[in-house]
């Protein structure tokens, strides 16, 4: 038996009664009123849709949560707001906690918990470099070219501005060169 309000049909007019009312809708003292599955469907339709407007992949879980919890009252496997609530809220949170790192992922490429920024900067370990920029032992406010590009860089002995030298060291944006 559903709590949901509903009025003896000697309570209404013969116009209500007939057969040409919507399945969908009840009768209230007040008029009419929506049926709950409708509502909910309506909720989580809102919810998907401004998932479209929202990034984040969060909303959309609470508007599938919205739907099952129609769904479940359609079936009638919940009766009362309260149960209805806790479907909604307990589906939106299990979807949300396992599915949202997966959707993320397909959608925006590989996510991870940490994203490690830095490039495997050893492998320049060896390669020769021109220093434009004399390097005196101890400052560290050499500089020299590498790639195309120019670097800082130190060294454990002073080589001249134009001399070649070879990495021996990455540190974040500095490199530690020795005379090549």
């Amino acid at each position: 038996m559903r709590p949901y309000p509903r009025i003896l049909a000697t309570n209404l007019t013969p116009s209500i009664t007939t057969k040409s009312v919507p399945p969908h809708v009840w009768w209230s003292q007040q008029g009419v009123s929506m049926n709950p599955v409708i509502i909910w469907f309506l909720i989580g339709l809102a919810l998907v849709l401004a998932e479209l407007a929202v990034p984040g992949v969060i909303l959309i879980f609470f508007g599938i949560g919205a739907w099952v919890a129609a769904l479940t009252t359609w079936l009638d496997l919940t009766t009362s707001l309260d149960s209805q609530l806790m479907v909604f809220a307990i589906t939106s949170v299990v979807l949300l906690v396992l599915m949202r790192r997966w959707i993320k992922g397909r959608m925006y490429g590989h996510v991870t918990e940490e994203q490690d920024l830095n490039v495997d900067l050893d492998e320049f370990v060896g390669y020769r470099v021109t220093v434009t920029q004399t390097i005196e032992p101890g400052k560290g406010d050499g500089r020299v070219e590498f790639k195309g590009a120019p670097w800082n860089a130190m060294a454990d002995e002073s080589i001249a501005a134009g001399e070649q030298a070879v990495i021996e060291k990455v540190d974040g944006i500095t490199l530690k060169v020795r005379k090549g």
